[in-house]
């Protein structure tokens, strides 16, 4: 048994030898392909048969790696913008599918709907562990709130969703979901969001919900001046957190399909990343909260995410 193992073995290392000497014979140099390879970005690449469905396959010279040239990320069947588009429609509020026509009638590709939910749930841990820690300067005033919402897989049950945004920057600093509306959550979410702006505030509004009075203090004691509003606005009077409400209503269309306890964690941490990071605010001309709040990023859409590497 050992023996023919190691036979087998031998034959396949030196059909390879030969396959990797046929590059350095002049006959062969017209079958040279201008590929990169997915893995290194190599292009001592060349043709290596076919796959199942005739597909062209390609072996490349420096990290031995085989592929199908398809424009898709390493170890992925479809393609990396087609991929990129079903993150951005997702947190756009759009539903599977949705999703799943557009890619079809965009790029001539139709996963299936538990694909793309993988793809969603990939790509923001992968961005999320990238960009919510890179450092960020804001002011000193933050805007809390929270909404209610019902989850299919609580049986209608009320979840509540918290948000805390810088009012300088519109950065998105934290999130909570809760089963509860009490003084706990609301520290929860100051303490959240103190952490990210790397700062405590001078001054935190909210609406007048009772939970901010003591979870207000027991985040940050004395030294924060508490503003409970009858309406959400700036100091100057104008509608701070109207565009804001409106951005939520859109989330939550999507989280009544789709949020499941188990990636409940990883689609905030992706919707905060496509708020901060992707998606323009007009009150600072169309830049992103993160361009806003000075942030150096690795990645500028989603499309780099996906294509950013393992």
């Amino acid at each position: 048994m050992k023996g023919r193992l190691f036979m087998s073995v031998e034959i396949d290392e030196q059909v390879r030898k030969e396959i990797f000497g046929r590059r350095r014979n002049p006959v062969s140099t017209a079958e040279w392909i201008h590929v990169h390879c997915k893995f290194c970005d190599s292009q001592d690449v060349f043709r290596f048969g076919f796959d199942r469905k005739g597909k062209q396959r390609f072996i490349c010279n420096d990290c031995n790696h085989t592929f199908i040239d398809n424009k898709a990320p390493p170890r992925m069947r479809f393609p990396s913008e087609a991929m990129a588009l079903a993150l951005n429609m997702f947190y756009e509020s759009a539903s599977l599918a949705k999703i799943q026509r557009q890619l079809d009638l965009t790029y001539s590709v139709r996963p299936d709907r538990m694909t793309i939910y993988r793809w969603i749930v990939r790509y923001s841990q992968k961005a999320a562990k990238t960009l919510n820690n890179i450092p960020i300067k804001t002011g000193s005033r933050f805007v809390a709130d929270e909404t209610v919402i019902r989850l299919k897989e609580k049986g209608g049950s009320k979840t509540w969703f918290w948000d805390c945004i810088d009012d300088k920057t519109r950065f998105l600093l934290a999130s909570h979901l809760s089963e509860s509306r009490g003084t706990k959550d609301a520290q929860i979410l100051m303490e959240r969001a103190a952490r990210r702006a790397d700062k405590i505030p001078k001054t935190v509004i909210t609406d007048k919900l009772a939970a901010y009075l003591d979870g207000v203090e027991l985040a940050f004691g004395t030294e924060t001046k508490h503003l409970p509003a009858k309406r959400l606005t700036s100091a100057d009077g104008t509608q701070l957190i109207e565009r804001f409400h409106s951005t939520l209503k859109d989330r939550t269309k999507v989280f009544r399909s789709f949020f499941r306890k188990g990636t409940a964690r990883t689609i905030l941490d992706g919707w905060l990343v496509h708020y901060n990071f992707f998606r323009p605010h007009s009150a600072h001309g169309d830049k992103t909260p993160a361009q806003a709040a000075g942030a150096i990023t690795p990645f500028k859409n989603w499309l780099d995410v996906v294509k950013g590497g393992e």
